[in-house]
């Protein structure tokens, strides 16, 4: 009996002991990995901008809002030195307190004030200074203070998608584009209906905005997207394959976050839910104007713009009965787009 019970104790701690040297090695592991997600400033894409105190972001002390800034960009013919425009920007809103997380989309044709520069559209900032001005740029039209940025470019985010093994989705209308750029290396063509997206066929999806919203419905397709990869990111398995998935990406990724915060931020990300999405401007606040004879998108009031941001930050869709999105339902309206 005696022997019996030295046999079950010593499994016991031989169990305990393999588990500890797993969390130790996925610790490390993922430690190695995100240390090279910010770059020197030889390394960066971003190198030949200059660091003005004036874009520097506030700290994130870890009990307030903190405000991510995630920013994709299509990098496909660029000469050395050159910097893309942001074809696509979020902003991921994450509260301590109630641990919750909204999700903003910045429409990049808004025409906005540039500190330093002339008025232009949203999406022209990162290649005038930078993330950091391009920070500044979303904080002051916003009204909140954005601490981080995470940028992509599209082979990161297809690398992404296909380290996860795909996203199952709803694709809400057969969308087809050819693009004879690349090849057509970059052509749209989904079929309606569940589907399994791989890196590529997501990447279609997220940049498909050839509908009469245009860009509208895009933005929103792109934040119901994330939501899906979040949750997925989140599930067990992918959990464990963590560091391969990082291995996968960071090379493609550039942020301004030290290790520590990133981490701190992934186990305040775990740990908290989806709350609400929304669209920056609303409907109700865009108009048509045209700027030395381009199309942009105007503000009717940075007031009341920044109030709608608040306003959507001190709601819980969770709470309530969720309203149809571009996954669940077919195409959206415009009425749609202004509430979300």
């Amino acid at each position: 009996m005696r022997k019996k019970w030295k046999i079950t104790l010593f499994t016991i701690l031989s169990l305990a002991f393999i588990f500890l040297c797993f969390v130790g090695w996925w610790a490390i592991s993922n430690y190695n990995e995100l240390s090279n997600a910010k770059k020197t400033k030889e390394e960066s894409r971003f190198g030949q901008f200059e660091e003005k105190p004036e874009y520097k972001p506030p700290e994130w002390e870890g009990s307030e809002r903190v405000n991510v800034l995630l920013m994709g960009g299509d990098e496909r013919g660029l000469r050395e030195g050159e910097v893309a425009r942001s074809d696509t920007m979020l902003v991921a809103s994450f509260d301590p307190v109630s641990k919750s997380i909204h999700l903003f989309s910045v429409l990049r044709d808004t025409h906005v004030e540039i500190p330093g520069y002339k008025d232009n559209r949203v999406n022209a900032a990162i290649t005038l200074g930078g993330p950091e001005l391009t920070m500044k740029t979303i904080g002051n039209l916003t009204g909140l203070d954005i601490q981080y940025y995470v940028y992509v470019d599209f082979q990161g985010f297809i690398k992404l998608v296909d380290a996860l093994g795909g996203v199952d989705f709803y694709v809400e209308k057969d969308m087809k584009y050819t693009d004879s750029a690349d090849d057509h290396k970059f052509d749209i063509d989904l079929k309606k209906g569940q589907q399994h997206l791989d890196g590529d066929k997501a990447l279609q999806y997220v940049r498909f905005r050839h509908d009469k919203l245009s860009d509208f419905t895009r933005t929103e397709r792109q934040r119901e997207f994330l939501k899906a990869v979040a949750a997925k990111v989140k599930s067990g398995w992918n959990l464990i394959k963590l560091p391969d998935i990082l291995g996968e990406v960071i090379p493609y990724v550039e942020t301004n976050m030290t290790v520590n915060d990133m981490l701190k931020l992934g186990t305040l990300g775990y740990n908290s839910h989806q709350a609400g999405s929304a669209q920056i401007p609303p409907m109700e606040l865009v108009t048509d104007e045209k700027v030395n004879g381009s199309a942009v998108l105007g503000v009717r009031s940075l007031d009341a713009l920044k109030g709608y941001v608040q306003e959507v930050l001190n709601k819980d869709e969770s709470l309530a009965t969720p309203s149809p999105s571009p996954s669940s339902s077919g195409a959206a309206s415009s009425a749609t787009n202004a509430k979300q």
